[in-house]
C-alpha cells in the first residue's frame, strides 16, 4: 500500500511562497495520478490541483496562475509551488493517489497533511 508524506508548509505573508512536497513510497510511475487537497478550518476539502503521468494538469479555479504542480519521477515526489500566497490560501494541505482522466477521481490513500498559515 503506497504511503504519502507531505511537507514544505509553514507560516507566510501574503505574497509569499512555499513549495510543498508529497514523497511517495513507491515508485510513482505505478500511479496514475497524484492531486494535492486543501481544508480549511469550517470547510469542506477540496480539490487544489492534480498531475497524472503524462503530466496533464488540472487546477483549482482559485489558484491558476498562482500555483503550479509538478512531479520528479526520479524523486518519486510530487511537488506543489505556491506563489502569491494569500490568506485564503491558508489550510491544512493534504496529497492524494487517483485517477485522471477528464477529471480527477481520489481514491483512498492521503497523507497526513502539512499547515498552510499565510498572515496578512
Amino acid at each position: 500500500q503506497v504511503q504519502l508524506v507531505e511537507s514544505g508548509g509553514g507560516l507566510v505573508q501574503a505574497g509569499g511562497s512555499l513549495r510543498l512536497s508529497c514523497a511517495t513510497s513507491g515508485s510513482i510511475v505505478s500511479i496514475n495520478a497524484i492531486g494535492w487537497y486543501r481544508q480549511a478550518p469550517g470547510k469542506r476539502r477540496e480539490l487544489v490541483a492534480a498531475i497524472n503521468g503524462g503530466d496533464r494538469t488540472t487546477y483549482a479555479t482559485a489558484v491558476k496562475g498562482r500555483f503550479t504542480i509538478t512531479r520528479d519521477n526520479g524523486k518519486n515526489t510530487v511537488y506543489l509551488q505556491m506563489n502569491s500566497l494569500k490568506p485564503e490560501d491558508t489550510a491544512v494541505y493534504y496529497c492524494n493517489t487517483g485517477f485522471f482522466s477528464d477529471s480527477y477521481y481520489p481514491d483512498n490513500h492521503w497523507g497526513q497533511g502539512t499547515q498552510v498559515t499565510v498572515s496578512s
